[in-house]
């Protein structure tokens, strides 16, 4: 439903601003200047989406591989002992507990066909331990809070548009992205505990949290020290390294199940090509909509607002540029990925405002969607604090995301 509301604000916002230019300013090149924008971006959406079959079916049928060799349970095994701790409510034997692993686990990998669903059924489960049938339960607002800070091991649709983009290393963004996710996660996961007065200082808990910190300032540290042309070439061996090694141990373990790897692979290939062609409708009408918005004049005028608040301030306005995906990221992921990728085609996909539109786009998730639909499926009015806990996850972010930026490509 938001989406559809954004989209016609774009139109007839679009509409109203190229009016009044034309009306008080006699600026006659205005309306053809939108509707030619139409055209392109019509074009540009339907490539786009054709010119990302190969990659995502790459993708998608490796993740097939990872997922029948058995990844997902591995992941949850791993981080099992610390999610029970986050979930003091729930039964230590519940087959909800089980469930919500899978579905983080998968939401990890960027396993979305896999995580929505195995989210509903544990939101389902949850509703069976709740009390109070029309108020959101402890455990589903962590639950949800998790879901919606976008922890992602592999980004990979923002890494396979950043490749048909002709991005010279479509990767160089995975390390930003999984940096600012942890902080956007430890952000949501320490608001929630503060409502739920959850002991962040249990032994699991942070053993977990201390470990995980502590990789996360090793790894700031490190690139903070080194000079930047050096820390972009570390940053790139290092993200192409964790990705291979990934790939190597999905076919590793689908080895050692005995898993027919090249039949898993074309299996989850086809699911990849589909998607791909499923999407061209969808990334046509939010970028035309985007292009009718920029070629009005609108989101310069939001943008050069923005930065020249920041500027007046006494701070580097670089960042401003991309900020669009991270105000439409919580709204909607598709009107997001069409920002993200209007912004990389504006300003270039190996900009830093394209590469920080990027890193936005894996940084957070679609807060307001994913708290509509897994609360609308089990029938949930009073959702307490769980907006409130979650806008503080993509808050932390969004600012990480830019501090990092800079870190990275700044």
């Amino acid at each position: 439903m938001a989406l559809n509301y954004i989209w016609i604000f774009f139109f007839l916002s679009a509409f109203i601003i190229a009016l009044i230019r034309l009306i008080f300013f006699g600026d006659t090149e205005i309306f053809p200047a939108i509707m030619n924008s139409t055209f392109d971006n019509a074009k540009t959406g339907f490539e786009l989406s054709l010119g990302c079959a190969g990659v995502m079916t790459l993708w998608l049928g490796l993740m097939k591989v990872g997922e029948k060799g058995g990844v997902v349970q591995l992941l949850s095994t791993a981080v099992g002992p610390f999610f029970q701790k986050l979930f003091p409510g729930i039964p230590k034997n519940h087959p909800v507990n089980g469930t919500i692993m899978m579905n983080l686990a998968a939401n990890m990998l960027g396993l979305d066909n896999a995580a929505t669903p195995m989210g509903l059924k544990a939101m389902e489960q949850l509703q069976e331990l709740n009390t109070k049938k029309d108020t959101a339960s402890n455990a589903m607002i962590m639950f949800l809070v998790l879901n919606t800070s976008g922890l992602t091991l592999i980004p990979i649709s923002v890494m396979v548009y950043r490749a048909q983009l002709g991005a010279a290393n479509p990767s160089d963004i995975f390390l930003p992205i999984l940096l600012s996710t942890f902080f956007s996660t430890l952000a949501g996961i320490i608001a929630v505990s503060i409502y739920q007065k959850i002991n962040l200082f249990n032994k699991t808990i942070f053993t977990y949290l201390g470990g995980f910190s502590a990789l996360v300032a090793g790894i700031i540290y490190m690139f903070v020290s080194l000079p930047q042309n050096e820390a972009s070439v570390y940053s790139t061996v290092i993200a192409n390294l964790i990705l291979f090694g990934i790939i190597t141990l999905f076919l590793l373990l689908a080895l050692k199940k005995k898993v027919n790897v090249y039949d898993t692979f074309i299996e989850g290939a086809r699911e990849g090509f589909t998607i791909a062609v499923k999407i061209i409708p969808f990334l046509v009408a939010i970028l035309v909509a985007i292009g009718v918005f920029r070629a009005s004049g609108a989101l310069d005028y939001i943008v050069n607002g923005v930065a020249w608040l920041v500027s007046y301030l006494g701070f580097n306005t670089d960042f401003v540029a991309a900020l669009p995906t991270a105000f439409m990221k919580p709204l909607s992921g598709g009107g997001a990925r069409g920002v993200m990728i209007e912004t990389m085609t504006t300003y270039g996909v190996d900009s830093f405002a394209g590469r920080l539109s990027a890193t936005f786009q894996g940084a957070t998730d679609t807060t307001f969607y994913i708290l509509a639909v897994y609360f609308g499926s089990v029938s949930i009015k009073n959702t307490r604090y769980a907006v409130t806990a979650g806008l503080i996850a993509d808050f932390a972010g969004i600012v990480a995301a830019i501090l990092i930026a800079y870190l990275f490509f700044g």
